[in-house]
């Protein structure tokens, strides 16, 4: 049986032309060896396994070679090389500065220098991984790499060329590999797969070339890996189940139904990956990089920067066409957050859940519920609000009558609210009349003729909604600062309706004004000879407050009073006259006093008061 030899060692280069990738640095030391313009030093730095080592080697036995060729290749024939690709060459030594970083043997190493060399016309020493060299050894190395005989060359090779002392780098000629594409990668182990004899799908060795992250030996390793496990048919299917990789398949579905905004199906496809042993924190780090990819391929000019098979970037092109460019930039955000806090999360699979929820609800429409004033709470939506759509009866829901909370009026004067509620019973009758009539007063009236005992928010708003008309500059409308009242008007307003008006004026006053506006909530206006209106001040700083704008609040009672006769009086309270000031709870209990039914509507609904 023939000895089998892994592929990285198999298929290692041997000439300038067959390393993969690093054409520009080839091209330079082939240029060198014909014109005999050597260096002393060079350092060749770059990632793991791409070619720094194997282009030391070819570099070393071209220097060397008795008759190299017009393009400064080494010939292959001669004693020099020969004995170089034999392994016995006295005038090629590599060291290994990982086991071998001491000065004494350093010092042994600058021993060999002194000797000129048998064969050929320079001694060439490879010192592999010299970062690993001690502070020392680079210290007893730099005197004879200042000034080497000139028989002598060195070829330093490291991953981290940080770690090299500066003295030492600015005596060698730096040569910087770059990582392998994934094209010429790919291209390398379709070479390698048809000298085998071996059956593979492009996707299948993308996704290798993808897992090498840019080194040819790490990919050569692979391609050997999935040889033994595809047994000679390398498929997409069969290389992503032996290299535990998750399906490309997967991103494009989760983008999909997240401009669906399917976040149930989203989470049965998570919970169907993480069965399968995938870590939740590498799917939002590979959702991450589609994302990269898709935002990439909006643009023709940005398309070559994807790093993937012609079939997948079709598939990348056609799905950006479906998603906002906003869409992405959001889902990136919500990724990256997601990576940052992974690690500190002590749930992680329910953070993956949220943000993928996230995701799905970006193209989703905000909530009706959502508060106003310019407001977004950073909140999810509704998951499944097409599923209770389709559910919904086709019946009309029934009408339900509801009085809420009437006005608290101020202090002992404040009466009781209490919940008025009319369902339909038979969906057969005759269709559903408004659950509630407005008198002239704006009392809610049920449609069974009997009066609510209060008010609801939606009756509030209703019966605080002036009419259509234009109003005076001046007034205190927050909403509409220029309205101004019809001229003569004079309809008949109650008590109650100034004490409704009055508190909606005070909800309704601008910014500057929040301070006196929730003081006048406190006041009572009584009307006093209609249609004049007095204001009562419980000390002097207030009754100074509301005197500067009582032409104000004056003009916006005409408004929503629709009567342009109101005069608006402010007077100081005397001692006998003030009362105390009552807290919410105080509020309620003079309130149950007065109405015992409220305080058993309390217990049978189980309320308690904030």
């Amino acid at each position: 049986m023939e000895e089998y030899i892994v592929s990285a060692r198999k298929y290692r280069p041997t000439t300038f032309d067959s390393v993969v990738g690093q054409t520009a640095l080839t091209t330079t030391l082939k240029n060198a060896v014909k014109s005999g313009k050597l260096a002393h030093a060079y350092l060749f730095c770059g990632p793991r396994g791409v070619g720094k080592t194997t282009c030391a080697r070819i570099f070393a036995k071209a220097i060397n070679c008795l008759h190299p060729t017009p393009d400064g290749e080494a010939c292959n024939e001669c004693e020099s090389c020969q004995a170089f690709n034999e392994q016995r060459s006295l005038n090629i030594f590599e060291l290994d500065a990982a086991s071998n970083n001491s000065v004494e043997h350093i010092k042994a190493l600058m021993e060999q220098t002194r000797i000129p060399p048998q064969m050929g016309r320079y001694k060439v020493f490879i010192i592999d991984e010299v970062h690993m060299l001690s502070t020392q050894a680079f210290n007893a190395f730099l005197k004879t790499l200042e000034e080497p005989p000139a028989h002598v060359i060195f070829i330093l090779a490291t991953t981290e060329k940080h770690k090299i002392l500066p003295t030492i780098l600015s005596r060698c000629q730096i040569y910087d590999f770059e990582r392998m594409t994934l094209a010429d990668t790919v291209n390398h182990l379709k070479r390698v797969a048809e000298k085998e004899g071996i059956q593979y799908e492009d996707e299948a060795l993308s996704v290798i070339a993808e897992k090498a992250d840019g080194g040819m030996r790490d990919a050569l390793s692979i391609f050997d890996q999935a040889t033994s496990f595809c047994q000679g048919n390398i498929t997409y299917k069969k290389v992503i189940e032996d290299l535990n990789v998750l399906d490309a398949d997967n991103y494009f579905r989760i983008i999909d139904l997240s401009l669906a905004n399917k976040a149930a199906d989203i989470m049965v496809l998570l919970n169907g990956v993480i069965n399968k042993g995938f870590d939740g924190g590498k799917l939002i780090v590979g959702l991450a990089k589609h994302v990269r990819n898709v935002l990439m391929a909006k643009d023709e000019s940005t398309l070559p920067l994807l790093e993937v098979s012609e079939q997948m970037r079709e598939r990348y092109r056609t799905q950006a066409q479906q998603c906002p460019i906003p869409f992405l930039y959001k889902a990136l955000k919500l990724m990256n957050q997601c990576d940052v806090n992974y690690r500190q999360s002590s749930n992680k699979r329910l953070l993956v859940e949220l943000t993928l929820i996230e995701i799905a609800q970006i193209t989703q429409p905000a909530d009706s519920d959502t508060p106003g004033a310019g407001r977004q709470p950073r909140r999810l939506k509704s998951l499944f609000r097409n599923l209770v759509r389709q559910n919904r009866p086709a019946t009309k829901a029934p009408q339900v009558a509801s009085a809420g909370t009437h006005l608290a009026e101020r202090h002992a004067h404040a009466t009781a609210a209490t919940a008025a509620t009319e369902t339909a019973t038979n969906e057969t009758k005759a269709p559903a009349q408004p659950a509630t009539t407005y008198d002239k007063a704006h009392r809610p009236v049920l449609k069974n003729g009997k009066e609510a005992l209060g008010y609801s928010w939606s009756n509030l708003r209703q019966a605080a909604k002036p009419r259509k008309m234009q109003v005076i500059p001046g007034s205190l409308d927050a909403n509409d600062p220029n309205a101004k009242p019809k001229a003569n008007e004079n309809e008949v307003f109650s008590q109650q309706d100034l004490e409704l008006q009055w508190m909606s004026m005070c909800n309704r006053m601008p910014q500057q004004f929040s301070g006196v506006a929730a003081r006048m909530k406190n006041m009572q206006p009584n009307i006093t000879n209609f249609p004049n209106v007095e204001v009562l001040a419980d000390n002097q700083l207030v009754y100074d407050q509301v005197n500067e704008i009582k032409n104000k609040i004056a003009a916006t009672l005409k408004i929503y009073l629709h009567n342009s006769f109101i005069e608006l009086s402010v007077r100081l309270a005397e001692q006998k006259e003030q009362v105390k000031i009552l807290t919410r709870r105080e509020q309620f209990e003079e309130m149950s006093k007065k109405n015992p039914a409220l305080e058993k509507l309390r217990q049978l609904m189980e309320l308690e008061l904030a």
